[in-house]
């Protein structure tokens, strides 16, 4: 059985997501080594758009600023305090400007999908 853990945001090694002229960066906090059933981390948008398709069911819960989401051509606003659920196989665009948590369901989609 695994340990409770904290984990602070600030310790974690941010990978670039997106590219000029905005930018994106991805940490994730707990991996499919410690859970199978659940991926969790944060992320800072700078202006990036990120086109994807998800593979899993996801959770953004924004912390500070203005996370945008566009699919099946609906643009949403997430602000502080506020979350978004996304299921899996929405094609999508992540934008905005904003410090985010996420979750995935399965935390081991990439497996799942022979992705690694």
């Amino acid at each position: 059985m695994s340990e409770v853990r904290l984990i602070d945001s600030k310790n974690l090694d941010f990978s670039v997501r997106g590219d000029s002229p905005g930018m994106a960066y991805v940490a994730r906090a707990l991996t499919h080594k410690v859970s199978p059933n659940i991926g969790i981390g944060f992320a800072r948008w700078e202006g990036a758009e990120v086109s994807w398709q998800v593979l899993y069911d996801e959770v953004i819960f924004v912390i500070e600023g203005c996370f945008e989401l566009t699919a099946n051509s609906q643009k949403y606003e997430v602000r502080p305090g506020q979350l978004l659920w996304i299921p899996e196989g929405t094609e999508l665009i992540y934008a905005g400007h904003a410090l985010f948590g996420y979750v995935v369901h399965p935390g081991n989609w990439k497996q799942l999908h022979g992705l690694v």
